[in-house]
């Protein structure tokens, strides 16, 4: 049983999933610190409060809180903002140069007079024996 868990354990899959996990969580607080720090502040230099949170208003005694909603979206649309134009749109930009490179050009169609010739080599050597 030791020696099937040692297996499993070493199993490529796992230790890259387990890589995979740390990074992301690492990536996951380097990008929530870049929202909060950075980008929260110039929004609320750009509408005058940083926090929505207080924002309520009540009906029949139910107190509807949307300022925690609004909190939530903007951190939201944040975050996809700094995944997409520091991440995405980079590592896109990256592929395609990359892909241009990998490209090798087409061999070109044989001139008309060879192509000629090829098919009648072809022809003939379908009627020999």
């Amino acid at each position: 049983m030791l020696k099937e868990f040692r297996e499993f354990v070493l199993r490529g899959n796992v230790v890259d999933l387990a890589i995979a996990v740390i990074i992301g969580a690492a990536f996951g607080a380097l990008v929530a610190s870049a929202v909060e720090n950075i980008f929260t502040p110039l929004i609320a230099a750009i509408v005058g409060k940083p926090d929505f949170s207080e924002l309520t208003f009540s009906i029949n005694g139910s107190v509807f809180k949307y300022g925690l909603f609004l909190n939530a979206l903007i951190s939201f649309l944040s975050i996809a903002a700094v995944v997409f134009f520091f991440v995405v749109k980079p590592m896109n930009t990256f592929l395609a140069l990359r892909k241009q490179d990998d490209v090798t050009p087409e061999a070109e169609s044989p001139a008309e007079d060879v192509r000629l010739l090829t098919e009648i080599r072809d022809l003939l050597a379908e009627r020999r024996p």
